[in-house]
């Protein structure tokens, strides 16, 4: 067994930020997520002896109760895991329906219709969640599979207090949840969200948490509970059939790999762009000889500003792997990466239509995805992050089952070449067609040197690349302690530069002399950036000993 000592991230939101992080020394392990009571689930299963499969698929179906505008059976995700020497990625993205079409969400004109991608049914892919999560345990987990579901089924059944975060997130969304009467009963109870504090019991998702424990992926892509989401969809206009969801299947792949300022690093590869452009920043960086410049410089904030319009513009070309114009092994070649690190210019800033065309003023913040950090006393970890796509998904709610239905099919280029609702201008190799599986920027990523293992993720679209890779550069390159290089502020720049607000980027002035234009926001992912940095100081085999303390 592996003694840990963990330098251990919890960040809920309705946790404040520390000035240090806690350093922990145990052999349970250590669990991230954005909820205390999904975060303590996957901390019950670890003391019961489960591994980090275990605890990974125990706090995701413990968000699914309890975090609803991100946490789900309704939607899909990835993961990457590292158990020994072994790294592997599990993609159980959402994908199209047997009959969606290229042109399902344009008018006659040839025009996208508002929301026809966003709100209701028709916007939903097939849910990969169920099948995903089986599969994650079924590959890799250690306890009974009733034994991981069961702290979810809990929460359903006897109640969660509501957070003040959720109930925010209920009031922000209740126009979208008010459309569907199925979600409004449920989440906007005598016509207004819970009230903080309160408990909220959920019998309907309870007894699906319990089907699923007993029968597995099949209690809910196939019987009754296929047939309520078929219905659901057919009464709003979806095309979703229950022989959708019989058919899906996740998909086991190699993850993206490569070495970066001494660390080893494995991230998501297609149908996620995430490691790839994760994987293009820091190789493009270390070309430039970002690490020796000016930290919280602008000539610093310039560079990572000119990697990201390459790389985003590099994005234009991906999608499903099968259909995908370009892969991993050609964007993080040593050849591409030499050629795109020439195109930049340390005094100056390139212009973004020269490179790609972007909506750069649509571009927002959504914090609809949720992400999910652990590592057990063996040292074993897993990055897992999963979406509705935007908050609440498509907002209905499938009667009779308790969980709500993604809007993921608009992360498909519905009109390539025109922005979708993250601002990503997107190509043909995106576009719809049935059983595809749709672009994604999600990044669970695990790096590791020596006898240090990282393991981060986050929510935020088309932010979620370059959060992950400021962090990573914060700890690998700058030797921050992680509390400190989650605090940072951050940049991003997918065709119009944006900032956190903060003393640290008064730099902004200077990237204007280098003809950046820039926006301020508030904050980049705040909060819920989910990671775990775990020193394994001491590395013993003590079967005895596998419990937790």
């Amino acid at each position: 067994m592996a003694t840990l000592l963990a330098v251990v991230l919890l960040l809920p939101s309705a946790v404040v930020r520390a000035a240090h992080p806690a350093a922990v020394r145990g052999q349970g392990g250590a669990v991230s997520s954005a909820a205390p009571a999904a975060t303590e689930a996957g901390l019950e299963v670890l003391r019961a002896g489960g591994n980090a499969a275990d605890a990974a698929v125990a706090t995701a179906l413990a968000l699914a109760v309890v975090h609803p505008s991100a946490g789900n059976l309704g939607g899909g995700g990835f993961a990457v895991i590292r158990f020994g020497e072994e790294v592997w990625a599990l993609d159980f993205r959402e994908t199209a329906p047997a009959a969606a079409s290229h042109d399902m969400y344009l008018d006659k004109e040839g025009e996208p219709r508002p929301k026809a991608s966003l709100v209701g049914p028709l916007a939903a892919g097939v849910p990969g969640a169920p099948a995903g999560l089986f599969e994650l345990h079924r590959e890799h987990g250690r306890l009974p599979w009733n034994e991981v579901v069961a702290p979810a089924i809990r929460l359903a059944r006897d109640g969660f207090v509501v957070t003040s975060r959720l109930e925010r997130s209920l009031t922000a969304n209740a126009e979208l949840l008010r459309q569907f009467p199925e979600t409004a009963a449920v989440w906007l109870p005598g016509g207004r969200p819970p009230a903080a504090g309160t408990v909220v019991r959920l019998p309907e998702l309870a007894a699906t948490l319990e089907a699923y424990a007993a029968r597995g992926a099949p209690a809910i892509t196939g019987g009754p509970i296929a047939a309520a989401v078929e219905l659901a969809s057919h009464r709003y206009g979806g095309v979703l059939l229950a022989a959708d969801l019989a058919a899906y299947r996740p998909v086991w792949r190699e993850p993206v790999r490569f070495s970066a300022y001494g660390w080893q690093v494995a991230s998501m590869p297609l149908p996620s762009s995430g490691g790839i452009i994760l994987g293009q920043t820091l190789g493009m960086l270390e070309r430039l000889d970002w690490s020796q410049l000016r930290r919280f410089g602008a000539d610093r904030n310039h560079l990572l500003a000119e990697v990201w319009r390459l790389a985003y513009a590099d994005r234009y070309l991906l999608g499903d792997p099968r259909t995908s114009l370009a892969s991993a092994v050609q964007l993080l070649s040593g050849p591409w990466l030499d050629l795109r690190a020439k195109e930049i210019r340390l005094g100056k800033a390139a212009k973004s239509e020269r490179v790609q065309r972007w909506s750069a003023d649509r571009v927002e913040e959504h914090p609809e995805t949720t992400h999910v950090s652990v590592m057990d006393g063996d040292g074993n970890a897993v990055a897992l992050t999963t979406t509705l796509n935007r908050s609440f998904g498509c907002g209905v709610l499938v009667a009779g089952a308790g969980f709500l239905l993604n809007n993921e099919m608009d992360d498909f280029a519905a009109a390539p070449g025109r922005p979708n609702s993250f601002g990503l201008v997107q190509g043909e190799a995106n576009s719809v067609a049935p059983g595809k599986r749709m672009l994604s920027s999600m990044s669970p990523t695990v790096a590791w040197s020596g006898r240090q293992v990282l393991v981060l993720g986050s929510p935020g679209g088309s932010r979620i690349p370059t959060a992950t890779a400021q962090v990573l550069l914060n700890l690998i390159v700058d030797g921050d302690a992680l509390q400190a290089a989650v605090d940072r502020p951050r940049v991003h720049h997918q065709g119009r530069r944006r900032h956190e607000a903060g003393a640290e980027f008064a730099a902004a002035q200077e990237l204007e002399a280098h003809r950046h234009v820039a926006g301020v926001i508030e904050q980049i992912l705040a909060d819920r950036l989910e990671a775990l940095l775990v020193h394994l100081f001491e590395i013993e085999h003590h079967p005895q000993r596998s419990r937790p303390p």
